[in-house]
């Protein structure tokens, strides 16, 4: 026998959407759904009105989200997020849900409108959160991968990475420069790629214990472009949005060894032609390669370290964000 809907006219139009929609009242009892509710979720009407709605729970969504959830219903205002809930099968739905809290008469409705996002067009739904971790788990393989020769570069290029982190944020900080999130996350995350290139260059040149021959440093000097073709090579083959803002990453590959004075290389540049990306990471990958042990060399001392990168202000290094790392470094005791 079909429930009949407590549900008023008012509220009637709402279960005429496309998307699932799900009506309750102020002690969040469902009154009734409409019938994409029951095609998406495999629950009838006639079997879940009167239920509470935390009863397709799956534990999966994370307690902040019930967390905001609660506070904006409880000062009346709508609230929007993203839900991971069980249909009737079992199967787990992540869906973008609105709750609209709304008065009639001397009742309160909420109105859930659900889109399931395994259904979009656009294919498997990722929050942003584990989008940018993927990528960064990708970009740490690839990069490792590539160097899989040194015995130490997982240890070197993360460090690199958390150098790179800091010293753009403090840079972003004291300049003012308003650097997006998107933008200073792709700087990051691609900072690990800067010596994919070493991939290509003879192990004989590469871990020389000694000088390097005029033929050899021509040899070194290629691995910048030889990672930049390496990295436009790999994006034909895998999922562009894996990699996003490809354009940062060939950037910080192909540029990392220019110096501010245009005694760098491969191509050069001077000043604020290099891009800023690639002078960011150029100073972070010079400290680290100078405190690190290598077969040519000992490593330095942090202080004598810093003072280097001090001395090639203006010269290798944009002065402005050597000033940045030297004045983050002093300030914060920064342990590397």
């Amino acid at each position: 026998m079909k429930v009949k809907s407590s549900v008023p006219l008012e509220l009637v139009g709402y279960l005429k959407l496309a998307d699932a929609v799900i009506i309750t009242d102020h002690h969040h009892r469902i009154v009734d759904i409409n019938a994409y509710y029951e095609q998406t979720t495999g629950y009838s009407r006639d079997n879940i009105i009167g239920f509470k709605a935390g009863f397709l729970k799956s534990g999966l969504t994370p307690p902040c989200t019930y967390t905001s959830l609660k506070r904006e219903l409880r000062k009346g205002n709508p609230w929007s997020g993203v839900f991971t809930n069980r249909k009737k099968s079992g199967d787990i739905w992540h869906s973008s849900i609105t709750i609209t809290p709304i008065h009639i008469e001397n009742h309160l409705y909420f109105v859930g409108v659900f889109r399931e996002l395994e259904q979009l067009k656009e294919g498997i739904y990722l929050s942003e959160n584990k989008r940018v971790e993927n990528q960064r788990e990708l970009l740490k393989v690839l990069a490792i991968s590539c160097e899989i020769r040194d015995p130490g570069i997982e240890e070197h290029l993360l460090r690199v990475q958390i150098l790179t982190e800091n010293l753009v944020l403090a840079h972003n900080r004291r300049k003012h420069l308003e650097l997006s999130k998107s933008y200073i996350n792709h700087i990051v995350h691609a900072s690990i790629l800067h010596d994919i290139g070493k991939a290509e260059i003879p192990e004989g040149i590469l871990y020389k214990p000694g000088p390097l021959s005029p033929y050899e440093r021509k040899i070194i000097e290629m691995h910048p472009l030889m990672g930049a073709d390496i990295l436009n090579k790999i994006s034909r083959e895998i999922n562009h949005e894996m990699i996003s803002s490809l354009e940062v990453a060939e950037n910080i590959i192909t540029y990392h060894h220019e110096k501010w004075d245009g005694t760098g290389y491969p191509h050069r540049l001077t000043g604020e032609d290099i891009p800023l990306e690639a002078r960011i990471v150029a100073i972070v990958d010079v400290f680290d390669a100078l405190i690190s042990r290598r077969p040519y060399k000992d490593s330095w001392p942090v202080e004598r370290a810093l003072s280097y990168i001090h001395e090639q202000k203006g010269k290798h290094f944009d002065p402005s964000i050597a000033e940045t790392f030297l004045d983050y470094f002093k300030s914060n005791d920064l342990i590397v």
